[in-house]
């Protein structure tokens, strides 16, 4: 017969789990007269993303995050208390675009908004998501030139470049289907298909 105390202590462990996988980060940031004016971005607690870079956008681009690269955007966020405290400073500094956290667990929502913050989770975290908007804007770059603009290609791959070398880019993957487009079609610069076909092997390489 099974052992009433044992059969709720497993039970609670399966709420936990529940509540768990039903977790999300969700950041966005609003700061008129730049580029993009606003951005949005959730997370879930397995990886899979969305990035928004228009509060009315109804096709986001979707990535996936590394299990480890999740893992610790949700640690980041336990140790600011899941959004529950005040993250501004008191410093007087210049508008840097005002920014929300927001932790989902199942029914439960907390946030917090902040323009900037001495906290250094909160800045670790910040970068994540920037990182990620800044993934968003060079995956939208690219695409752009790859069907409009054939000429200017090689130039967007350049860019695309400095970002993976400077560490500004996460999910790099996303980007392979793209890049083996360049690569294989002949009515790209040479100088671009080879960029591509490059930037694709390294990729691959890292993964």
């Amino acid at each position: 017969m099974l052992d009433v105390g044992c059969w709720f202590a497993a039970l609670l462990l399966s709420c936990a789990a529940l509540s768990a996988a039903d977790s999300r980060l969700f950041f966005s940031k609003s700061f008129p007269g730049s580029t993009p004016a606003y951005v949005a971005i959730t997370v879930e607690q397995n990886g899979a993303g969305q990035y928004k870079d228009a509060a009315d956008d109804d096709t986001p681009l979707k990535f996936q995050l590394s299990p480890a690269e999740a893992a610790e955007m949700f640690a980041l966020a336990e140790k600011l208390d899941r959004f529950k405290r005040p993250l501004e400073s008191p410093l007087k500094v210049a508008q840097m675009g005002m920014k929300t956290f927001r932790f989902d667990d199942g029914a439960k929502k907390t946030e917090v908004k902040f323009n900037f913050s001495e906290d250094s989770d909160a800045r670790a975290l910040a970068d994540w998501f920037e990182r990620i908007s800044e993934t968003g804007q060079s995956y939208w770059t690219l695409e752009r030139a790859v069907k409009y603009d054939k000429l200017g290609v090689n130039k967007a791959l350049l860019q695309f470049e400095t970002a993976i070398d400077r560490k500004r880019l996460v999910s790099p993957q996303l980007f392979l289907p793209m890049l083996d487009r360049v690569a294989k079609n002949d009515s790209y610069l040479n100088m671009a298909r080879s960029r591509a076909a490059n930037l694709a092997d390294s990729i691959r390489a890292a993964k």
